[in-house]
């Protein structure tokens, strides 16, 4: 139950190329045969093609995510600022009572 599964390989086995034969009544010449390279093997994930409408949908969506991003990054920049102003507003009013406390003694 807790062992992992993979999925199967994409590749396929490579079949050797049968040897080239050689029959006795032609002569033997010494022209090279040409190598053909082994092509890749098809693979079978389904190819993901984009029509007018897909497309849409993918811009419409990174433009939401972006304008989504964009209102929490602010949001969270005007919380800072607003608690840094509410901070200095604190410390003004604490720092003139500290001085009228120490002036009426």
């Amino acid at each position: 139950m807790f062992t992992p599964k993979y999925p199967p390989t994409d590749t396929a086995p490579v079949v050797p190329a049968p040897a080239p034969t050689v029959s006795a009544s032609t002569p033997a010449t010494t022209t090279p045969t040409p190598v053909v390279p082994a092509s890749a093997p098809a693979s079978n994930r389904p190819v993901v093609q984009l029509t007018p409408g897909s497309t849409l949908a993918l811009v419409g969506g990174g433009t939401a995510v972006v304008l989504v991003v964009g209102a929490v990054l602010v949001s969270m920049l005007l919380a800072v600022a607003i608690t840094g102003v509410s901070v200095a507003i604190c410390a003004v009013v604490l720092r003139s009572l500290v001085k009228d406390s120490h002036n009426h003694r």
